[in-house]
Parts: C-alpha cells; sequence; structure tokens
C-alpha cells in the first residue's frame, strides 16, 4: 500500500474503535480478534505517518489527526458501500410487469423508465396502461406491480402523492359555448371511462347528490379520446387537476358543477415481487412521491 493511499479495511477498523471506544468492543463488531484489529490501526498509523489513537490511562481517545481522519473515513467507506450496491444493482436482471392508470402512463412514468432503462439495462419493463381496479386482484398472477388510484385514505399500498379530481371542457370559445348551450337544453353531456372507473363514479354521484341533470355522450377506455371528444365542446369530462391536458379548461363553482373529492395514488407490490422488481418499485416512489405527503417504500 503506497503511503498516500488509504486502505477502506484499515479505515473500517478504525471507525468501529473510534464508535466503540474500546479496541475490544470495536474488535467485536468487526468479528475479529482484538490483535488483528489493533495491527490494522498501526498499519494506518504507520501509512499516514501519525498517531490516530490516543491509548492513556484515562482511556481510548482520538488525536487531532484521528478527529480528522475520521469525518474522511466515514465519508470512503461510505461511497464505497454505494458503490458496490451500484455495481450489484447493475447485475439485475429480469422482467417486470407494471399496471398503471393511462394518464401517468402516457406522461409520468415513461420518463422514469427510461432513467430506470439506464440504470438497469439487464431489466425489462413490460407496462400496461388502462382501469387499474380490475388490474389490482391479478398481482402476482399478470402483474408485479401496479401503479392505482383510490378513494382518499383508502386502498393499501404504498401511499405517493394526493390527486384532486377536476371537471373539465374544451378551450376555446366555441367549446365553452357548446357545453353552455348543452347545459341550459338539458342534460349534461359527459365524457368518461367505461365502469370500474373511479372518476365516472364521482362524477355521477356528486351530479346527482346536487340535482344536476346528466347523460352519457361519450365512454372509452381511451384517455386521448375522452380527452378528445371534451376539447371539442361535446361533453365535460374528469380529470386530475395536476395532469389537466393542455387543451382542455377546468370547471368549477362558477360553471354549476358540484365539486368532486381527493384521490390517492398508491404502489401496489405482489407478495413475492423480487429483486429486480424491487428496484423499480423504489425507482418509482422516489420518482413520484411528493416529499411533502408521500410514504416510503
Amino acid at each position: 500500500m503506497g503511503r498516500w493511499m488509504l486502505d477502506p479495511e484499515l479505515l473500517r477498523a478504525f471507525v468501529a474503535v473510534a464508535d466503540h471506544g474500546s479496541f475490544t468492543r470495536g474488535a467485536a463488531a468487526l468479528n475479529r480478534t482484538q490483535s488483528a484489529v489493533s495491527m490494522q490501526i498501526q498499519r494506518l498509523e504507520g501509512a499516514i505517518g501519525t498517531a490516530v489513537l490516543d491509548r492513556s490511562r484515562r482511556g481510548l481517545r482520538l488525536t487531532p489527526a484521528g478527529e480528522v481522519l475520521l469525518g474522511y473515513a466515514r465519508r470512503i467507506l461510505s461511497v464505497s458501500a454505494e458503490a458496490m450496491g451500484r455495481l450489484r444493482d447493475l447485475q439485475v436482471e429480469g422482467t417486470v410487469r407494471l399496471g398503471v392508470m393511462e394518464d401517468y402512463g402516457t406522461r409520468l412514468v415513461p420518463p422514469l423508465l427510461a432513467g430506470f432503462a439506464a440504470a438497469h439495462p439487464r431489466i425489462q419493463v413490460e407496462m400496461v396502461t388502462g382501469l387499474t381496479t380490475p388490474m389490482l386482484p391479478r398481482l402476482g398472477e399478470r402483474f408485479d406491480l401496479v401503479l392505482a388510484m383510490h378513494a382518499a385514505g383508502d386502498g393499501g399500498g404504498i401511499f405517493l402523492r394526493r390527486e384532486q379530481a377536476v371537471w373539465a371542457a374544451g378551450r376555446d370559445v366555441s367549446a365553452k359555448a357548446g357545453i353552455a348551450e348543452a347545459a341550459a337544453d338539458g342534460p349534461l353531456p359527459l365524457a368518461l371511462y367505461p365502469q370500474g372507473c373511479l372518476f365516472r363514479a364521482w362524477a355521477m354521484a356528486a351530479l346527482d347528490a346536487a340535482g344536476r341533470p346528466w347523460r352519457l355522450a361519450f365512454v372509452s377506455h381511451s384517455l386521448a379520446a375522452v380527452t378528445a371528444i371534451a376539447a371539442q365542446g361535446l361533453a365535460v369530462t374528469v380529470v386530475k387537476a395536476g395532469l389537466l391536458p393542455p387543451e382542455l379548461r377546468r370547471l368549477g363553482d362558477r360553471d354549476g358543477l358540484p365539486p368532486l373529492p381527493e384521490a390517492d395514488i398508491r404502489l401496489h407490490r405482489s407478495p413475492g415481487l423480487g429483486p429486480a422488481g424491487e428496484l423499480l418499485a423504489r425507482h418509482l416512489a422516489d420518482g413520484l412521491i411528493l416529499p411533502e405527503r408521500g410514504g416510503e417504500v
């Protein structure tokens, strides 16, 4: 070992002794003999050319050099452990089956998957978008991970963030006039997902509770199709406030529409999730959790 090279094994022995305040306890923490650890400390002191521990009758204390070295030693060991973990992660391989809501699957998740693919080239991700309610019972059978929406406070899984459901319609003047005319002449036209969609159930329940007549003008599994119908002024739809499509405008009290509930976005994992799935779950959570309200993986 060169004079100016710090051997991580020697640093690990030094940190253990410093943390435990004793050669005996430090050696026990490393599962080594006291004499072996003492020899490692001597080698470390020989390498840097000065003592790092003051062995006196008053006990074991750090020398000034030892106080300086301890901080660096912790950082070196931390970076070393991080590097080894990163290299181990690169070796993980497999296929992860992900189910996700279409708006998240087309706007928020793809950039995260791009970063994940670059970091874990041996892991393949198969993503299915659509209504997540029927996906959840198939965790472990068809899906390894499901990113789903639930009523606020419900649903289990790992809480990532909260989304506000809002009414939306087309932005241009003709679209606004079309909605106003339809609302004045009869039931409010709605463009929604099929049965099983939480927003569909909330929209109908809110309008019924407000005594507002409505009709299903358009039903589709396609987010793009529902958005296009609403953008043309043919119907009102419900979207997440944080993912309001640019071609739509948010509606509210001034438009005579009742408030809608909040939804929780939660990540569900299959019971037997493997290493590849765990890495993707952690990556998605890191990218989607809102710091002030999110949970932990």
